[in-house]
């Protein structure tokens, strides 16, 4: 009687007490190791309290210590039985055993080691790119595969396949004469050779005339050629002149201004008030 009592005073090690919360948990070892991630083998090691027959101190507390959290005892005051026990058992620390176990936390690699691991691998296969491109595109330039043919063939054969050049855009020939006044208040006055005025008005900032495409000998009289645009078919031709100054019974027909040749200011010239004559 007294045998048990001493065994039944005597304090519970680290194993029996997570034995003793796992099972008033209702929990099974499977259950345990499934969480744990620790190999069942283990869990019953601990739970005997034969620390001494893990691979490893570290092994020991750290596993003891994961199944504390998981049936809920105190990790900390679970470590310090087991280090206790440990010390009690063998006190000498053996050689890390190599291999990785399961669930061994000082065995997995840090997260600092992987991503150190992630740049070599990225570092390798740029430098890889970087050979690839070279070896495939070299900076040498081909010759041109158009003149070695053009080399073997006769001088006009070569030029019949090559494309015209581009032809530059013709003048214009003839089309719908229309003037147009740069300034506000120009006037004008156009006829045709028999004298039957055509139109005489002042001519707004903007505002254009067609000169008739049936009208016979057309002609201006102005005191503004300055200020006048002109376009044959669509096209800009040279003005009349490029100074103020009055110009009268000048041909104004496609045929006329096309042939005029481009008109040279004069710096001499003064500038003459245009008068509206009377009709």
């Amino acid at each position: 009687m007294a045998e048990e009592f001493e065994q039944h005073s005597l304090p519970l090690g680290a194993g029996e007490k997570l034995r003793a919360a796992r099972e008033a948990r209702g929990l099974t070892l499977a259950q345990v190791a499934g969480e744990t991630r620790i190999p069942q083998r283990h869990l019953q090691t601990i739970e005997a309290g034969d620390f001494a027959a893990m691979p490893a101190r570290t092994y020991a507390v750290s596993f003891a210590k994961n199944y504390a959290r998981m049936v809920g005892l105190d990790q900390d005051e679970i470590a310090a039985l087991v280090r206790a026990e440990l010390d009690a058992q063998d006190p000498e620390p053996r050689p890390r055993p190599s291999g990785f176990e399961p669930g061994d936390p000082a065995r997995v690699p840090s997260r600092a080691l992987g991503w150190v691991s992630i740049l070599a691998v990225v570092l390798v296969l740029a430098g890889l790119f970087a050979f690839a491109r070279t070896f495939f595109a070299p900076a040498v330039e081909l010759p041109s595969l158009v003149e070695q043919e053009d080399a073997g063939q006769p001088a006009g054969a070569a030029e019949q396949r090559r494309p015209a050049a581009a032809q530059p855009a013709s003048a214009p020939t003839g089309g719908a004469v229309v003037f147009t006044a740069l300034e506000p208040g120009i006037w004008v006055k156009f006829y045709d050779a028999a004298g039957l005025q055509l139109m005489q008005k002042q001519m707004e900032l903007g505002e254009r005339y067609s000169v008739p495409a049936d009208a016979d000998g057309p002609q201006l009289w102005t005191g503004r050629p300055d200020a006048l645009a002109i376009t044959v078919g669509g096209r800009a031709v040279p003005k009349l002149a490029e100074e103020q100054r009055t110009m009268r019974d000048v041909p104004v027909s496609a045929e006329a201004l096309l042939a005029r040749p481009e008109p040279v200011a004069s710096p001499a010239a003064a500038p003459t008030a245009a008068v509206s004559p009377t009709t």
